[in-house]
């Protein structure tokens, strides 16, 4: 028999003792990081807010703190994952996913994966000149560049600082292949450059829909856009002759499983050529994060949408194997993977696969005032992270082989296969 992991929460199984949501945010709490030596605890006997005589929190403001970044390239070897590079102008998002994957990652900037991560945002704001470094370096091999991995490059704050505008520009004038993905609507914003690209078959766009439900998308996912601008946005980019999909990222047993053929049927009409899914996944802190919004929001089910993510994780909360991590696996994973088969079918989806063009590239030139501008803009290495600045982490780039450039398999193309 499967073993099964104990809450990590112990004493929030009812809404008494659940915490009080947060207006706007996806995470309830500060849940502490991997690397804190410390640990604090609300002293239940202190009021720590009473706004118009009601027991709410108050609201919690944006945070943006600006970086130079070293790099802007991150590169992986994962066998489940269909790209092996990719861009993220920002850390943090303040779409505030609660399940979001990418969550860990601000703690390896010293702040929480909870509420810092949606709230203190880093801004890498030479995304773009660091990129086009990196594009013009001799011994860069290209493949397409993946935009958004582990950040949203349409979050609000996009709106401002419009770097995910300037990658596009950068990556359309260089001839440059890219996927996209996203779940905010603020993509039609940059439809003069995706049709370009589309025409040049140099870009796929990716939007993700969760539920048609729009209380539940914003419990979910409270600053990402709601799910009929999402529609029409695939609509949008559909119409314009610019290749979409649609991902069901993540499936959630007992709060958004039952839409997978709803969101496929609305996908279909709205002109998605593809569409695609995973199963939730919790790692590190996420796993924290997410059952505490489950107990805050879902006290009814929460211990049952537990058990049944361990039906689906070998009796664990998280299973990182490549090759399961994805999608699950045991019963409950065949019936969903069947479930969706049948859907993409009745539907007409994912009957032609894509491949990007990898031939068009140029390397941009770099002048001589660009490329020291780029040099002395890199930061010092530090082992500390100081108030209103951030330690830039550096990806290591891996060696690769001198041999002549393959074209990129088309397996490659299509989201998450």
């Amino acid at each position: 028999m499967a073993r099964t992991e104990r809450s990590v929460l112990a004493g929030l199984g009812s809404p008494a003792t659940a915490p009080t949501a947060i207006r706007g945010r996806g995470a309830v709490t500060h849940v502490a990081h991997r690397f804190q030596s410390d640990a604090r605890e609300a002293d239940n006997d202190v009021v720590a807010y009473e706004p118009n005589g009601e027991d709410t929190p108050p609201p919690l403001r944006t945070q943006v703190i600006r970086e130079q970044a070293r790099k802007l390239l991150s590169r992986n070897d994962s066998p489940d994952i269909p790209f092996d590079q990719a861009v993220n102008p920002y850390r943090g998002c303040e779409h505030g996913c609660v399940y979001c994957y990418a969550r860990p990652t601000h703690a390896y900037l010293g702040y929480s994966p909870g509420l810092d991560f949606e709230t203190k945002l880093i801004v890498k704001e030479n995304a773009v000149d660091a990129l086009r470094a990196e594009l013009a370096r001799p011994a860069y091999r290209m493949s397409p560049i993946n935009v958004g991995s582990a950040t949203d490059v349409y979050q609000p704050i996009e709106r401002e600082w419009r770097l995910t505008r300037g990658i596009l520009q950068l990556l359309s004038d260089t001839g440059h292949p890219l996927t996209l993905v996203t779940k905010n609507a603020l993509v039609e914003r940059d439809l003069d450059i995706l049709k370009s690209l589309a025409e040049r078959n140099l870009v796929a766009v990716y939007i993700s829909v969760t539920s048609m439900d729009a209380e539940l998308s914003r419990t979910m996912e409270p600053r990402a856009s709601a799910p009929w601008r999402r529609l029409q946005a695939v609509r949008t980019l559909s119409d314009a002759g610019i290749p979409v999909g649609v991902l069901v990222a993540p499936v959630m047993p007992f709060i958004n499983d039952a839409e997978v053929e709803h969101i496929l049927e609305a996908a279909a009409e709205a002109g998605a050529y593809y569409a695609n899914y995973t199963v939730v996944r919790l790692p590190w802190e996420v796993k924290e994060v997410f059952e505490t919004w489950l107990r805050t929001h879902f006290p009814d089910r929460a211990d049952r949408v537990l058990h049944r993510i361990e039906d689906l994780r070998g009796g664990k909360r998280n299973d990182p194997r490549f090759g399961t991590r994805m999608k699950g696996e045991g019963v409950w994973s065949d019936l969903l993977r069947q479930r969706f088969d049948v859907a993409v079918r009745r539907h007409k989806l994912n009957r032609t696969r894509l491949a990007l063009d990898t031939t068009q590239f140029v390397p941009p030139v770099m002048s001589s005032a660009q490329s020291s501008a780029q040099f002395s803009a890199m930061p010092q290495p530090t082992n500390s992270v100081a108030r209103g600045h951030v330690a830039p982490v550096t990806f290591i780039r891996s060696r690769r082989s001198s041999a002549p450039q393959a074209a990129t398999p088309v397996s490659q193309l299509a989201l998450f296969d």
